[in-house]
């Protein structure tokens, strides 16, 4: 394996080649992130009903323990790009292997909390008799499987993120399409039993995503340790070094908080929507389906600026990393212009493909979701230039000024305003479409603004350093 861009590719020559060629795996990584997630829903529905909510009741409180640990793999990242662009691979591959021994310590201890705490977290959920009596149980049963297996999972996340970091987004991009593959052979496997394996129904999707996630990360540590695809990590660079630690823990502990905080965010949002009748729900839920899809070109753009900014700011290229960021932009509105003119014109048809003809109260549901999807369009610009904005910041070490702009986005914007258009002034279900638009656009507006101070174009890191001196 080879990575994907020349060394100095990112610091040198043309931008737009580079950027896209970082963008489009991170955008084909996550579509199969959602390959997982369709196959686990399509073979838990084969089983039961009751098996899909048990992983609706799931998912959120996995998200939110996981998240907590996913912001100290994206600072390394953000130090392994800087390094990279310094031209210092050896301190790169050194912070490479702190990340690696110190989220794995994370990881263990966040699978151990997981694990003995699963039936307080579900017990926050008010639930039915039924949903008490069969949904919550089988819930409790994938969570303990996979949260005993979730090192495995961190694994694979912390060799993406150093993988970016460094500039190469194939090789981790080939190896979840592998990893994928296998989630898709085994969970029927397990689910419901073949040949000597007794089918173990709701524990078994979580075996098979469990097993597959394992290879993908003892893939990922033979690039890692056995290539040159990316830094070079020695046995040696795993020792703790508090030094690396305290960098990797400063710049971690923002992006760890704005995750968890923007998921307990998505909590409460659907806290309120739940009080409306199920078709205002389905839609909710089918609106925000279509935008998680609309997002990942956006997400893919982000974070190649991220690393884009990493690297140039610390080859010393502050111009350079600007004029990235403002590239990013124009592509992310470029597309997102395209996108909102098809939601806007085509909604029905585009809320339709996720609905059947015997769904219950199906012309409500589209006809709210089709509300939903106009409005939503408005913003799809606006969130697209956030992401790429809190890229920058993020790729600039700035963890912090990226959990303030989501925080303004989330909590100052769309949560309040949530609140006021629906239970103050009245609005129904139009307030909910309309706050979900305005959190974006406050915030892609005062993001932009703090971007255009110029006051993010610092790095955090020194090859010269002697406190991160081998």
């Amino acid at each position: 394996m080879s990575p994907s861009l020349p060394s100095g590719e990112l610091t040198d020559g043309p931008l737009v080649g580079p950027m896209v060629r970082l963008a489009w795996p991170i955008v084909v990584i996550q579509l199969l992130q959602v390959a997982y997630n369709v196959a686990d829903t399509f073979w838990l529905g084969a089983l039961s009903s009751d098996a899909v909510g048990a992983l609706s009741l799931a998912f959120p409180l996995i998200f939110f323990l996981i998240s907590i640990g996913g912001g100290f793999t994206a600072a390394g990242s953000i130090l392994v790009a800087q390094y990279i662009g310094a031209g210092s691979e050896d301190e790169a591959s050194a912070v490479a292997g702190q990340t690696l021994s110190f989220v794995s310590i994370v990881a263990v201890a966040i699978s151990l909390v997981g694990f003995l705490l699963v039936d307080p977290m579900l017990g926050l959920f008010p639930a039915d008799d039924r949903t008490a009596a069969f949904v919550v149980p089988m819930a409790a049963d994938y969570m303990r499987v996979f949260f005993l297996g979730s090192p495995f999972l961190f694994g694979f996340f912390v060799f993406v993120s150093l993988m970016r970091g460094y500039g190469n987004t194939r090789t981790p991009m080939r190896i979840m399409a592998v990893s994928v593959l296998v989630n898709v052979v085994l969970d029927p496997i397990f689910i419901f039993g073949w040949g000597p394996i007794t089918g173990m129904k709701i524990e078994g999707a979580a075996i098979a995503t469990v097993l597959s996630r394992a290879l993908a990360t003892v893939m990922g540590l033979y690039v890692i340790f056995g290539t040159d695809a990316g830094p070079e990590v020695r046995l040696n660079h795993l020792t703790p070094d508090f030094a690396r630690i305290r960098e990797i823990v400063r710049l971690g502990v923002p992006t760890a908080a704005e995750q968890s905080t923007s998921s307990l965010a998505m909590v409460v949002l659907t806290g309120m929507v739940a009080t409306f009748p199920p078709a205002v729900v389905a839609a909710y839920g089918l609106g925000n389906r279509l935008s998680s899809l609309v997002f990942l070109p956006a997400m893919g753009l982000g974070q190649a600026t991220n690393t884009m900014v990493g690297q140039n700011l610390g080859g010393e290229r502050p111009d350079r990393a600007e004029r990235a960021v403002r590239l990013a932009v124009a592509l992310v509105a470029g597309v997102m212009l395209a996108v909102s003119l098809v939601a806007v014109l085509f909604p029905e048809p585009l809320v339709s493909v996720f609905l059947s003809a015997d769904t219950p109260r199906v012309a409500e549901t589209i006809d709210h979701g089709s509300d939903y999807l106009r409005i939503m369009a408005v913003m799809f610009i606006f969130m697209g230039v956030l992401q790429v904005v809190l890229g920058a910041f993020r790729g600039a070490g700035n963890t912090r000024t990226a959990l303030v702009f989501s925080m303004v986005t989330l909590w100052v914007a769309r949560v309040p305003a949530t609140y006021y258009l629906v239970f103050v002034e009245g609005w129904g279900p139009t307030g909910i479409w309309v706050a979900v638009a305005l959190g974006d656009i406050v915030g892609a507006i005062a993001a932009v603004a703090w971007f255009l101070r110029g006051t993010w174009k610092r790095t955090v890191v020194s090859a010269s350093d002697p406190a991160l001196a081998d």
